[in-house]
């Protein structure tokens, strides 16, 4: 299952606390079936029917059927770059 950085876990919380949401928003990390897949962020209501849902530490992520089958074995980062822009980036788990 994925896991998160500390970084990424403080910053999923971020975006998902803020002002409109409801308590079950979170990122949703979907997916493109294509020789080389790609991965798309967004914040998050709720998640939808199907998705797999990774908590930790109190920030939440969603997953669609297929992003949660290729993440499976990945830890999710996250970083803030100089002009505010939220980056994330994928490793192997230990």
């Amino acid at each position: 299952m994925l896991t998160l950085t500390e970084n990424a876990t403080n910053i999923v919380k971020e975006i998902a606390s803020q002002d409109g949401l409801p308590d079950t928003a979170g990122l949703r990390i979907t997916s493109e079936s294509a020789a080389d897949p790609s991965f798309a962020v967004s914040a998050a209501d709720a998640g939808q029917p199907g998705d797999q849902v990774v908590e930790q530490s109190g920030a939440t992520i969603y997953l669609d059927e297929s992003a949660a089958v290729m993440l499976d074995d990945k830890v999710l980062d996250a970083a803030v770059d100089p002009s505010g822009k939220v980056e994330f980036a994928l490793g192997l788990q230990q």
